[in-house]
């Protein structure tokens, strides 16, 4: 890339540069000039050198000048995009760190800067004592004289926008992890999350950020093949091994020989599976069926269930030997319900990607609509809410996402119901029905706290918890509505059933 200054040149004055002190040197590359002022103010107090270049073309020529020991860049510069510019820092000094700054919420520019070698990652507005921490990391590292090998920034190239989006900080922290296990070539990862939380792109993002990525990334869901077949689908089988084995065939590892093996729902192998799986892991060997010898396997195996298997050992139903193998490294995927931070990015990124699937120019979503979405529990996780996004637009004629559209299901556990909590019609045996004049949503809000107060005789302890609220917040709402001795005497609930009470409350009472 020579957008800015060609190699030559960059070279050429790196070799007349005088040698640099024993202080350290920040160079900050913004166009805001009161973040520019804060983190010079910090870093100076660090007796740091600093130097600040309001643009991209000239952060790059005082990099070549003082080679600084940390550069702090924004992503979004005035004349270039931060992101090129990180990699041409990192293509020219591989081992310059350089810690990335974005206030965009579009999509996950914090996995892209990772890919491109930035060494931490801060959202805008930032936390001043956030980036201290950062900065101390990086100059600890130094100081200790950690080893760092330039030749891993040539495996990072750019490919196309990953599908692993979010900016909240448990995302920041999955990006971390995505790419420590990719550079470091970790053997064996275990992946673990409710349906639906993006197992299968964390498997993705992995094997493309690692040196493997030119290898196949084969898939095997160990739920949808019948046991007796499961074996030969892995390892293969000889000529002659059975009567309808006509040929030699290969087996996945084989297949993904100096790849990755994506071992899907592996809570559902049989233990006579597994203990064969431990085998490949432990010798990085395997057999083909009615085979002789055996074949060495280069394969990094991630294996991936929605299923506690640390109860499935403890009850005999998983091999702790395999589980404790596995779970050398492991990667906890949270529910949507616990980063919820992150849904307007989400709900962002699949706008964009479906307006090119289908050929449409919705422009976003309406701060009612968000609000809904933001109010859900998403028991299906991401790819809930996905499917909402995209209903909603292909039903959707105007620019902007509206609640008409919005059609959210209460959960897998009232799913035969076949009800929608906004906007769409409810099951018959719902206490509160959305009538074609509409509803205030307070009214709905003061019906649901009212069951649940009943429910539990005033016990505003489980009242608040089946709300999905705070004590405080149960109390405030309380005294609003002018509940504050209800109920005088224990009533009868309407609600069908505990679950779907306390989830539907919980989807429409806002925050």
């Amino acid at each position: 890339m020579d957008f800015l200054i060609s190699k030559d040149i960059f070279y050429d004055n790196l070799s007349r540069m005088i040698p640099t002190m024993n202080k350290k040197t920040v160079l900050i590359i913004d166009h805001e000039n009161l973040v520019c002022w804060s983190l010079a103010k910090m870093l100076k107090k660090r007796s740091c050198s600093v130097e600040i270049a309001n643009t991209g073309r000239d952060g790059l020529l005082r990099a070549m000048h003082c080679q600084p020991d940390l550069v702090i860049l924004d992503a979004a510069l005035p004349d270039v995009d931060g992101l090129d510019l990180l990699e041409e820092l990192k293509d020219n000094i591989p081992e310059l760190p350089v810690i990335v700054m974005t206030s965009s919420y579009h999509s996950n520019l914090a996995f892209q800067a990772f890919k491109l070698g930035a060494t931490d990652y801060v959202g805008k507005p930032f936390n001043i004592d956030m980036i201290e921490k950062a900065i101390e990391k990086i100059f600890s590292r130094q100081d200790t004289a950690q080893d760092v090998q330039p030749s891993r920034s040539k495996l990072r190239k750019k490919y196309e926008p990953d599908q692993l989006v979010g900016n909240c900080p448990s995302m920041v922290e999955l990006f971390k992890t995505i790419n420590l296990c990719a550079q470091n070539d970790c053997k064996t990862i275990l992946v673990l999350g409710e349906s639906g939380t993006g197992k299968e792109l964390v498997t993705h993002a992995i094997h493309d950020q690692s040196a493997r990525r030119d290898a196949p990334l084969v898939e095997v869901n160990c739920a949808s093949i019948p046991d007796n077949l499961l074996e030969n689908e892995l390892f293969g089988h000889e000529k002659g091994a059975y009567t309808d084995a006509g040929s030699r065939e290969i087996g996945v590892f084989e297949a993904a020989e100096g790849g990755t093996v994506f071992l899907d729902e592996i809570g559902d192998m049989p233990l006579n599976m597994q203990a064969k799986i431990l085998k490949v892991i432990e010798n990085r060997k395997f057999r083909r069926l009615g085979g002789q010898n055996d074949i060495a396997t280069n394969v990094r195996i991630i294996a991936a269930t929605n299923q506690d298997l640390n109860a499935m050992v403890q009850d005999g139903r998983f091999r702790g030997d395999l589980f404790y193998r596995l779970n050398m490294m492991c990667i906890s995927l949270k529910p949507l319900r616990e980063r919820k931070k992150c849904i307007p990015s989400m709900v962002e990124y699949f706008i964009d990607r479906l307006n090119g699937e289908y050929g449409r120019a919705v422009a976003g979503i309406s701060s009612e609509a968000l609000r809904m979405l933001m109010a859900h529990n998403w028991p299906g996780n991401v790819r809930e809410l996905r499917n909402a996004i995209e209903r909603a637009m292909m039903l959707e004629q105007g620019k902007i996402i509206s609640t008409d559209h919005i059609c959210i299901y209460p959960g897998a556990e009232n799913a035969r119901n076949g009800g929608c909590v906004f906007g769409c019609n409810m099951s018959a045996e719902s206490a509160i029905v959305l009538p074609p004049e509409g509803i205030s949503l307070e009214e709905v809000e003061k019906e649901y706290i009212k069951q649940a107060l009943a429910r539990y005789e005033g016990n505003q302890t489980k009242a608040a918890k089946c709300l999905g609220l705070s004590i405080d917040t149960l109390r405030y709402r309380r005294k609003k509505f002018g509940l504050d001795n209800y109920p005088a005497k224990t009533s009868p609930i309407s609600a069908p059933a505990d679950q779907k009470t306390s989830r539907d409350a919980q989807q429409a009472v806002p925050g």
